[in-house]
């Protein structure tokens, strides 16, 4: 009887095992892969047991040329795979594009001396490197940098190109670049060419980096030997219809970041690689004028695990405007296949595809693609060979040669690539141009960095942005040139309000996201944390210079200090310089500023600056001058002095009168004046907040 129980039982257990395989396959077992799946489906695309030793990565791919970029915004990425495409299209090379956090650097003395190091890096902040490159700049700039000493010296193995991306505008220009570049040269390395730099502030990056790159590759070919071909375009990227799916399948990204996003299961951390889907629980206009209007929104981060200090970041991820992706569409010919479902596969063991697939044209340009920034000149250069007549390809080939030729007929445009090819083409269409040669010609999206307008003292779970609405009339141009960011938000703040304003921008944009996911009013959004911070003592004096937009930190600025007035701390003396066109139009939170002074009494003041109230133009640089005692004396009490705003005029001119009321104030020489606020920036007394 015992036996029969048991055979029983093997065969019960067995029927209840099939019964479960049979339920469970497709879920937990025999899972069919996705051919065509993207390895950018993990919140941050980084692949499972990728080698983090680069002279492995170079023996495993037969490379024998790396671009590691340094990127903060998007556009060293950009430039390290616009150099990557032409070594390998023009000279023949074995190229690869690496981001520098995934590689470990304590091999770089075993690289063989037939291959090339290229390094793409931008210089963020105040001389900083960007969030990607922070271990590696620190690893190589050490003073105990600790090499195999199987080398003398060192690096005497390694070769490499290097070009920098800067702002001079900020008091450490291009710092990065030149101190790898210095350290590089100080360990025995051999740099090819000269190292270039690019500039944001002049608005010559572009030029800048196509003037350098010409005779770096001559000297690359020289050095190893490489014999330059007729540069044809092969495709990084191949693009697969996938006619079994809609946009309606499961498993098809339709904007959304990463699967945790699309399967719904989103969770922290919160970053540059997986945003938080954040609502708006406020917004509203400061001002609205003829050509500007000014917003304040408040953006709710309580239901996740994000946290910000006063100072910091918020970074915004924008979705494209309707009309611009509708015109990309009509123009390569691709509109009547918008939402066909397609993948994109690497053809390349090394290439990323840079969003995750199955997905369809209309997301990858409306969620993907910098499709309304300027053109370049190179990629005009490149899509000159798919042109639909021969001439329009010499238009268009005259345009990609010709620098000042370029300029002239795009620049006063501000053209975006689909605007350009509709220009040069007078109507044709540019379905010759492979898909592939877009999403490796144009920028990422990339998220806009606002900087925070609230206290996190005050405030701890809900952020504030205060942000002007930009919008620029081009002559000879029916439409306004509009910024992508804060016109999306402006059309969020419309949504939210109900507002039926005529304007078609405040309409074009997909409010609700992708499947509905941001409804609501919802915004993706991450932190970046600065060092634009307030002293941890509150009883030290603080200055501050923020014009227009410029006043958004001093307002979180001066909301802490109030509330720490309040719980009865004390607090030094607090200064805010504020500019604005006229006290009745465009003065930003003119009612909270009278009650932040009946918190901190005479411990606040505000000077202002009304540009366009008198003949006389009077910018806060004039009112600083005026205030030269109090700013001097209250300097030598280690004030700490803020500057938020414009770099390329406003923060250079404050820099200048500060330090001629440091030489007047102390009766020492301007010079001397001078290296004072030199001195004051390298302790962090002297902090700036500033763009271009």
């Amino acid at each position: 009887m015992a036996e029969l129980d048991i055979i029983d039982l093997i065969v019960l257990t067995s029927i209840l095992l099939g019964t479960l395989a049979y339920f469970t396959k497709g879920k937990y077992w025999g899972v069919v892969k996705d051919p065509y799946a993207s390895a950018f489906a993990n919140a941050n695309g980084a692949k499972a047991g990728r080698t983090r030793n680069i002279v492995e990565k170079l023996e495993e791919t037969g490379k024998n040329c790396v671009i590691f970029y340094g990127s903060q915004t998007g556009t060293a990425e950009d430039y390290a795979s616009r150099l990557a495409k032409e070594g390998k299209s023009r000279f023949g090379l074995d190229t690869m594009v690496a981001d520098l956090e995934e590689y470990d650097f304590d091999k770089l003395d075993a690289i063989p001396d037939d291959k090339v190091i290229m390094f793409v890096l931008a210089t963020y902040g105040e001389g900083e490197p960007t969030d990607n490159a922070v271990e590696f700049y620190e690893f190589i700039i050490a003073d105990d940098v600790t090499l195999s000493e199987s080398h003398d010296p060192a690096l005497g193995n390694l070769n490499y190109v290097a070009f920098g991306l800067g702002n001079n505008t900020y008091e450490h220009y291009n710092s990065v670049v030149r101190n790898v570049d210095k350290a590089l040269q100080k360990l025995g390395a051999h740099r090819i060419g000269d190292a270039g730099e690019g500039d944001d502030g002049a608005g010559t990056m572009e030029e800048d980096f196509l003037a350098w790159k010409d005779p770096m590759w001559a000297a690359l070919a020289s050095k190893m030997g490489l014999e330059e071909r007729e540069a044809v375009y092969e495709p990084v990227f191949g693009v697969v219809e996938r006619d079994n799916l809609t946009p309606e399948s499961s498993e098809v990204y339709l904007g959304e970041p990463n699967r945790m996003h699309l399967e719904g299961t989103t969770k922290g951390p919160f970053n540059a690689h997986n945003p938080y889907i954040a609502p708006i629980v406020e917004s509203r206009e400061l001002f609205s004028v003829k050509d500007r209007n000014c917003l304040h929104m408040e953006i709710d981060i309580s239901g996740s695990n994000l946290a910000y200090q006063t100072g910091d970041h918020i970074a915004i991820w924008p979705t494209n405007p309707g009309e611009e992706i509708d015109r990309f569409l009509d123009v390569i010919g691709l509109t009547e296949k918008r939402n066909e479902v397609i993948s994109i596969k690497a053809l390349e063991p090394t290439a990323k595809v840079p969003f995750p697939t199955p997905t369809t044209y209309d997301a990858i340009i409306r969620y993907h693609l910098e499709v309304c920034a300027p053109v370049s000149r190179q990629f005009v250069s490149t899509l000159a060979a798919f042109s639909p007549t021969e001439e329009i390809k010499a238009e268009m080939t005259r345009l990609g040669n010709d620098k000042d030729y370029f300029h002239d007929k795009t620049g006063p445009q501000f053209y975006n690539i689909a605007r350009l090819l509709d220009a040069v083409g007078k109507g044709e269409k540019w379905s010759n141009i492979p898909f592939s040669a877009f999403i490796e010609g144009l920028n990422k999206l990339q998220p806009r960095y606002y900087s925070i307008s609230s206290s996190s003292v005050v405030q701890p779970k809900k952020i504030s942005i205060t942000a002007v609405v930009e919008s620029q009339m081009i002559p000879g141009r029916q439409d306004p040139f509009r910024g992508v960011t804060t016109n999306y938000l402006f059309a969020l703040k419309q949504k939210q309000h109900g507002d039926a304003k005529p304007e078609p921008f405040g309409q074009t944009y997909e409010i609700a996201g992708p499947r509905n996911k941001y409804d609501g009013i919802h915004v993706p959004v991450h932190v970046r944390h600065s060092n634009f911070k307030l002293p941890s003592d509150p009883g030290k004096p603080i200055i501050m210079i923020g014009p227009g937009t410029g006043v958004a930190p001093f307002r979180g600025f001066v909301q802490e200090r109030a509330r720490q007035a309040q719980n009865g701390a004390e607090v030094g003396r607090t200064l805010l310089f504020f500019g604005c066109r006229k006290s009745t139009e465009d003065f930003m939170y003119e009612s909270e500023w009278a009650e932040y002074k009946k918190a901190l009494g005479d411990k606040f003041e505000m000077i202002t600056a009304f540009s366009r109230e008198s003949n006389k133009k009077v910018y806060v640089q004039h009112r600083l001058k005026e205030r030269a005692k109090e700013v001097n004396e209250l300097l030598t009490q280690k004030a700490f002095f803020y500057v938020c705003g414009d770099a390329a005029n406003m923060a250079r001119e404050v820099n200048a009168v500060l330090a001629q009321i440091i030489a007047e104030g102390r009766g020492v020489s301007e010079q001397k004046g001078d290296e004072v606020v030199k001195h004051m920036r390298a302790a962090n007394q002297y902090q700036e907040d500033v763009w271009s």
